[in-house]
């Protein structure tokens, strides 16, 4: 291989660029990626070399020859690195070691109730992160970048949880800083919707640049994607559709110290309440869903009318984003056309025609799997960024001339 150390010519923003080339994962050649960016054949050599030396780019099969001997074709090494990706919710941590594409290589899930409070939390993560990797053959120098989702409102620039309302004890706690001090890796957090936005784009609609994923569990979010940018707001809260008022519901009080939430009306633990009042036995979203799936006529009309409620607040959000996609996930999707039926109904007929022309209203594909999904794609964005490519090209070359 080249020496760095002797490369002058290196220029890391150039190396970043040439990456950013090879990470739709298209072979290509010196020569083609001489052609795209406009450098000399010698330099893109110095930075592929450079590239290889990270990790993050490989040799593949050899180009089509012309005549003489085939040309090395260059692409991302999906395996070379890897990040951890994390999905906390009420209940469960969700644990996955993920390729640079995001496709899982080890997995682990345990029970661990999060109202235990951020220490005992936080340190069943790092103990589990570690095993898992040493489970998948890794050594913790080959992790990128950690992504995790917390189950409650986050600060988008310090990553820490605000006031979370299912999280006693978390708010304000330095969950990144607590990780990164562990493992000696940048984290990076983030509400869970907005993780479980980006898995379902990912996996089932990466050419949706205008979609809205709608969580309904044990409370009720959003993450929303426009121009094909998560949109976090100025604080991070963009998306928090849960408490909006809906006008059915004015007598009903919400966590959140307000009446009338859409929380407060179409949740699971919402309408599992409505349900035990009428006589039956239900205290989870999980109790609902097995209610409609055995053909409860009062479960399903509770779960028709919770997705009405939906669509009161869904279809605001269509004349304001023009989505082409809203996706229904969390446990509540789980009772399926019933729900979503019910937003429709309402979304289809309060809506412009022109919004909802193409409008799709389907259930999430990535299901459970959304969340740890979008939690690797968070970290993948942040560790394949430009910046962070150079920073390691530039670590590299001070490596080499230390050398």
């Amino acid at each position: 291989m080249i020496d760095i150390s002797r490369a002058p010519a290196l220029g890391t923003s150039a190396v970043s660029d040439l990456f950013q080339i090879l990470r739709d994962g298209r072979p290509r050649t010196r020569t083609e990626l001489a052609s795209i960016t406009g450098l000399a054949r010698s330099t893109v050599a110095i930075r592929i070399d450079a590239l290889m030396r990270l990790g993050l780019v490989a040799p593949t099969s050899d180009a089509t020859s012309t005549g003489g001997r085939p040309s090395s074709q260059f692409t991302l090494n999906a395996t070379g690195k890897t990040v951890l990706a994390v999905d906390v919710g009420a209940s469960h941590v969700h644990i996955a070691v993920s390729d640079l594409l995001g496709s899982p290589i080890a997995e682990h899930a345990m029970t661990i109730d999060i109202a235990e409070g951020p220490e005992p939390v936080i340190d069943a993560i790092i103990s589990s992160s570690r095993s898992l990797v040493d489970t998948a053959g890794r050594s913790m120098s080959d992790v990128l970048a950690i992504g995790i989702g917390l189950p409650g409102p986050v600060e988008h620039s310090s990553g820490r949880p605000i006031n979370p309302p299912i999280m006693p004890g978390w708010d304000r706690f330095d969950v990144p800083g607590r990780m990164r001090a562990a493992l000696g890796i940048p984290v990076l957090v983030d509400n869970d919707v907005n993780i479980m936005a980006l898995g379902e784009r990912d996996l089932a609609w990466p050419d949706a640049d205008h979609l809205i994923f709608v969580k309904v569990a044990t409370g009720i979010g959003s993450g929303v994607i426009s121009d094909g940018y998560l949109q976090r707001g100025a604080q991070g809260i963009a998306g928090d559709i849960g408490h909006v008022h809906v006008p059915r519901g004015s007598d009903v009080a919400c966590h959140c110290g307000n009446r009338g939430c859409l929380e407060a009306l179409a949740s699971g633990p919402a309408i599992a309440t409505a349900l035990r009042e009428r006589g039956l036995a239900a205290s989870s979203s999980l109790d609902v869903v097995q209610l409609v799936k055995r053909g409860n006529i009062d479960a399903i009309q509770a779960v028709r009318q919770a997705g009405r409620d939906m669509g009161e607040v869904l279809s605001a959000c269509v004349s304001l984003i023009n989505p082409s996609v809203i996706v229904i996930g969390g446990a509540m999707a789980a009772a399926g056309e019933h729900l979503i039926a019910g937003v429709r109904e309402i979304v289809y007929t309060r809506s412009m025609p022109l919004a909802t022309q193409h409008l799709q209203i389907v259930q999430s594909k990535a299901a459970e799997n959304a969340a740890v999904l979008g939690a690797s794609i968070l970290a993948i964005h942040f560790a394949l960024s430009p910046e962070r490519v150079e920073a390691m090209v530039a670590a590299l070359g001070e490596r080499a001339t230390a050398v």
